[in-house]
């Protein structure tokens, strides 16, 4: 497994690492995204997207509908928020997310998934972490 840590001093850089990030990643890939509220997941998850040629004001924040998905034609995005979800429940079964990581075509990127019970596992799993909030600049940790 290999670590970058990055500091962000604005917005921009954070989505500009998300397109990085991004420009590598491939169907069944997992990015699994840590952050507090207001930490930039979402943002960073738009990098992501744009650099697989999605239209990056067509993405949204999942909060409330749990999951978003963004069809493009080699990949379906699955943008997966788990902050409204109860620890105790299967989230795997409640939403699909079994049905989701199975998919050939699925890159599915999680927020807060320390909501899961079990963390998918596996080569294509990805770890980023993000620090900071407010007008800080973040701290952008990627585990591959």
């Amino acid at each position: 497994m290999s670590t970058t840590k990055t500091i962000c001093p604005t917005p921009e850089m954070s989505f500009e690492l998300g397109q990085e990030l991004g420009r590598g990643l491939r169907s069944g890939d997992v990015v699994l995204l840590e952050g507090g509220l207001g930490a930039g997941k979402t943002l960073f998850t738009k990098g992501i997207v744009n650099a697989l040629g999605y239209d990056v004001d067509e993405v949204t924040s999942p909060s409330f509908a749990i999951v978003n998905l963004y069809e493009l034609p080699e990949i379906d995005v699955y943008h997966v928020d788990l902050w409204r979800l109860d620890p105790g429940l299967d989230i795997y079964t409640a939403i699909g997310l079994d049905e989701i990581l199975d998919s050939d075509r699925a890159l599915t990127i999680i927020e807060w998934p320390e909501r899961l019970a079990q963390s998918p596992v596996g080569s294509g799993v990805i770890n980023v972490k993000i620090e900071g909030d407010g007008d800080e600049p973040r701290t952008i940790t990627i585990d591959r």
